[in-house]
């Protein structure tokens, strides 16, 4: 039986942010000699309305070789990127959501462009996105690039968002790792403001109980951080402690990382809840790739 944890999963439909998901995915997975698992999804979907099919037989056809060049060109895409790297490519007839969360048991890491083409021939939908996220077996990385339509970063600093809570835990450990494997620098993000406890905007300045809330959360910080920078000390650290939402704090710091990294759901998250509001906030908005890693995978 395959290891699955040598796999870097991803996702693909054909789309520009696909491609961009491809060339992310292959070059992390052959800085790490991990293999590269290529899926593409054909829409069957599209051949059927009230239940039963309405495509032709030539119609399904052109779907699969629409597919069969989809991953052909991934492949070639991905070895240009990282001639090194084992390449599999997989074209299957199921929903790309239970496609790639079956497939995504044990692997390393299940890569996603941001959203697809949409449509008849799109794949990675932006629910698509968000369910896949949400409901993985291993970590997932979103990627995105800078606002308007700009190139996905590959310098800057490792931003990781820090918040107390299990899969938070999570994301301080693969932000460590990430930073270490990319030679760069990690900023700590730590946001505190509650609607009910934050009556004034964060540009009225501190008040009174930010001043008195802000030594806890200080604490807190540090606290989440102790042991990470003797496990890592190569990789410097900048500790950010935020009076904001953590979505704007996290969104505003990825415009200058070159990976952002998050927990799944916060401590302040619903029982439940698979994927918190802020992480849905950021794999759909950050101007950097988003990872998102969960409390019950270990990095």
């Amino acid at each position: 039986m395959t290891d699955r944890s040598a796999t870097v999963l991803v996702g693909i439909d054909g789309s520009e942010g696909s491609a961009d998901a491809v060339r992310w995915a292959a070059r992390l997975a052959a800085g790490r000699n991990l293999r590269l698992e290529l899926v593409h999804c054909v829409p069957i979907a599209a051949l059927y309305y009230g239940g039963g099919p309405v495509g032709s037989e030539v119609l399904f056809d052109q779907l699969r070789e629409d597919g069969d060049r989809i991953a052909a060109q991934a492949h070639t895409l991905a070895l240009d990127t990282a001639p090194s790297v084992q390449v599999r490519t997989e074209v299957c007839l199921e929903p790309a959501p239970a496609a790639l969360i079956e497939r995504s048991r044990g692997a390393r890491m299940l890569v996603l462009g941001r959203t697809g083409t949409g449509g008849f021939t799109g794949m990675l939908l932006g629910s698509t996105v968000a369910t896949v996220t949400s409901h993985a077996r291993c970590p997932v990385t979103v990627v995105r690039g800078r606002p308007g339509g700009g190139a996905v970063p590959q310098e800057g600093p490792v931003v990781v968002g820090v918040d107390g809570s299990p899969a938070g835990e999570a994301a301080i450990a693969a932000g460590f790792e990430e930073a270490a494997f990319r030679r760069a620098p990690l900023v700590a993000v730590h946001a505190w403001a509650d609607g009910a406890h934050d009556a004034f905007p964060a540009s009225a300045g501190p008040g009174p109980r930010w001043e008195t809330l802000k030594p806890a959360e200080e604490r807190l910080l540090a606290q989440r951080l102790a042991g990470w920078p003797e496990k890592y000390p190569e990789v410097p650290v900048e500790r950010e402690l935020v009076r904001d939402r953590p979505r704007n704090a996290l969104l505003d710091a990825s415009a200058r990382a070159q990976l952002l990294v998050v927990g799944s759901r916060g401590r302040g998250g619903f029982t439940g809840m698979l994927l918190g509001s802020t992480s849905q906030a950021v794999i759909h908005h950050a101007g950097c790739p988003v990872l998102v890693t969960r409390p019950e995978t270990s990095w």
